[in-house]
């Protein structure tokens, strides 16, 4: 349980700093933010439903 926290906590702090890093930017980097924000929140959803399945 502490290690999913940890993964969730460390998820978290990639895609605030990608959302800082990207704010700025136009054109081909702004979509690359995107796409990386895109996976965070999507690797995010995957340890949560793991999470989920584990405490089943």
């Amino acid at each position: 349980m502490k290690k999913l926290v940890k993964i969730i906590i460390l998820v978290s702090c990639l895609l605030f700093v990608t959302l800082l890093t990207a704010c700025d930017r136009e054109g081909p980097m702004e979509r690359a933010g995107e796409k990386v924000d895109e996976t965070v929140e999507d690797t995010g959803e995957a340890i949560e439903e793991a999470g989920d399945e584990v405490r089943e």
